[in-house]
């Protein structure tokens, strides 16, 4: 009986290794995408935040670039708008999404797929096409969109994107009034899934529908929410597109975000070694406010 099990055991093992390897080629081509074309620019980028790039040849300069970055005034002016920017649009977007996922989520469902499209619309629409929308609704001319809306208040015509006192406010307008389509979709998947005898239960207590969703609905989408909370962090903190084609950091670097500091730091001035050296800076302080949100919101949440 012994020899008999011992080629069984024998083929097994070998079938096992054989699924194993097949396993291991799979993974293999996401594997050297992510070195090629993550790990490999962080790597590089982190060499180069220590030389100074010259036409013929670079120069090793230690740390240099980050002594120049953190002593750089716009580094903090850039980081300051960028924490105000995410500070204003984050939670504000979030709590829009949650508004507009509760109103859809009792709709049949043909109408839920109609509104998640045309929430989700702008989402994979060009954004130099959007942002030729959003410049015509903040025309400084009495012609321009928003002009004409204050205008029926009494308010006079508003450089909006050229004065420093509203351009950071226009940006922020544009973000809540355009970017919510993939948070909506998200928070409609966490509502229908959750299990409806949580609501039977509460209205055989009499639960109001604020209590509903106290007690139910925001605790049974706190993973969610953290979720996106995080996910939206650390997109806006790498906000670009929507300072570059609105106002290219003006006026006076009232919209600069650091974002668009580093790129115009590389491709504007090509100092490479200091738009590395302030990309991973930048790296560094997203790690650090999402590991402060874990420590704050991630308590007994379960992925």
């Amino acid at each position: 009986m012994k020899n008999k099990k011992e080629p069984a055991l024998h083929n097994k093992r070998r079938k096992n290794n054989e699924e194993s390897k097949w396993g291991y080629i799979f993974i293999l081509a996401p594997l050297l995408v992510f070195i090629i074309f993550t790990l490999y620019p962080i790597i590089d980028a982190f060499i180069i935040s220590f030389k100074e790039f010259k036409p013929l040849k670079t120069e090793w300069i230690g740390l240099d670039n980050y002594k120049n970055t953190l002593k750089n005034s716009l580094f903090y002016k850039s980081l300051i708008n960028t924490v105000v920017y995410t500070g204003l649009t984050v939670p504000l977007s979030m709590a829009l999404s949650f508004v507009v996922s509760i109103l859809i989520v009792p709709l049949t469902k043909r109408k839920q797929n109609f509104y998640k499209a045309a929430y989700y619309l702008p989402a994979i629409a060009s954004g130099v096409a959007l942002s030729f929308v959003w410049k015509w609704i903040f025309d400084p001319l009495p012609s321009g969109l928003l002009n004409r809306l204050v205008a029926l208040f009494g308010v006079n015509n508003q450089n909006w994107l050229g004065s420093s006192k509203t351009a950071m406010l226009s940006l922020i307008l544009m973000a809540l009034l355009s970017s919510h389509g993939t948070s909506i979709i998200i928070y409609i998947a966490a509502l229908l899934g959750i299990d409806n005898t949580y609501y039977e239960s509460a209205d055989i207590d009499g639960a109001t529908f604020f209590k509903k969703l106290w007690y139910i609905v925001l605790p049974l989408v706190k993973p969610t929410t953290v979720f996106l909370l995080v996910t939206s962090v650390i997109g806006s903190f790498q906000v670009f597109q929507n300072a570059f084609l609105m106002t290219g950091g003006g006026p006076d670097n009232a919209t600069t975000m650091v974002g668009l500091l580093i790129f115009n730091k590389a491709f504007k001035y090509f100092e490479y070694g200091e738009a590395s050296a302030q990309a991973l800076l930048l790296t560094a302080i997203i790690g650090i406010f999402t590991f402060i949100q874990f420590k704050l919101t991630g308590d007994n949440v379960e992925y």
